[in-house]
């Protein structure tokens, strides 16, 4: 059997209130690790945006794509982050890959908009404002995200 190692190329979707709360998720595999919305492509051809929407969907239960039009829109702010990949992470990718490019997204949602978080990925859910959000994320990348989302709200 083949393994299927993952794409080096993923998505941070910072999911946020119009008052700057934002959602956290609380990693199964790593409890205590808080993140926003994260992934990677299922496919090398697959659009970024897709791969947002889709990884929205599949953590929070969040359907961007089956709302009405103007209700729920991911903003793609053009950035991108390269890291190194936690070595407790590497054995996912190909042998040799330490490095994933990270695209950045935020999605503006209703503060009482339910959330149903895939048992297998994520524990808890919280919302808190942004800055403390940032300080209960354990990527620096992650972090630096939801500190520049008032910037990226203003453009």
């Amino acid at each position: 059997m083949m393994m299927s190692y993952k794409i080096p190329e993923s998505v941070l979707v910072v999911i946020h209130t119009a008052e700057l709360d934002v959602l956290l998720i609380e990693r199964a595999d790593k409890p205590g690790f808080w993140q926003s919305v994260t992934g990677s492509k299922d496919a090398p051809e697959e659009a970024l945006p897709k791969t947002a929407a889709r990884e929205v969907q599949e953590e929070t239960g969040i359907d961007v794509r089956g709302t009405s039009p103007g209700l729920l829109v991911l903003k793609d702010w053009q950035l991108s982050n390269i890291y190194e990949i936690y070595p407790v992470w590497r054995h996912r990718y190909a042998p040799g890959v330490t490095q994933n490019t990270e695209h950045v997204f935020s999605l503006q949602v209703p503060r009482d908009i339910p959330v149903r978080l895939a048992p297998r990925e994520h524990l808890h859910h919280v919302w808190l404002p942004y800055r403390d959000a940032a300080d209960r994320c354990f990527s620096s990348s992650n972090a630096e995200a939801i500190l520049q989302l008032p910037n990226f709200l203003m453009t």
